[in-house]
């Protein structure tokens, strides 16, 4: 199982890079664009469970690490008003 490595851009300018243990990822974030905060939130949230599930088949255990990536995004997100703008500059 693959892992991927998504680099985003928070309302505030800050670069961060994200981490699923799946390719999952790329069936809900696109590299090179702009989603309203909400709207990220939630294709993250539906991505890492997805590919903690994936794990889980697997290997027998959910993918901790896709979980507190996730509990991550959600506690950054919270920083901002609902109507900013996080963009995904790149998919590894």
């Amino acid at each position: 199982m693959p892992e991927t490595r998504f680099t985003i851009r928070w309302p505030d300018a800050q670069i961060e890079e994200c981490y699923s243990p799946s390719t999952v990822v790329r069936d809900f974030l696109t590299a090179d664009t702009t989603y309203p905060l909400e709207e990220f939130v939630t294709r993250c949230r539906i991505a890492l469970e997805k590919a903690s599930t994936r794990v889980e088949a697997k290997f027998g255990y959910r993918c901790t690490s896709a979980e507190a990536q996730l509990t991550a995004i959600e506690h950054k997100a919270s920083a901002f008003p609902a109507t900013a703008d996080v963009t995904c500059l790149k998919i590894t």
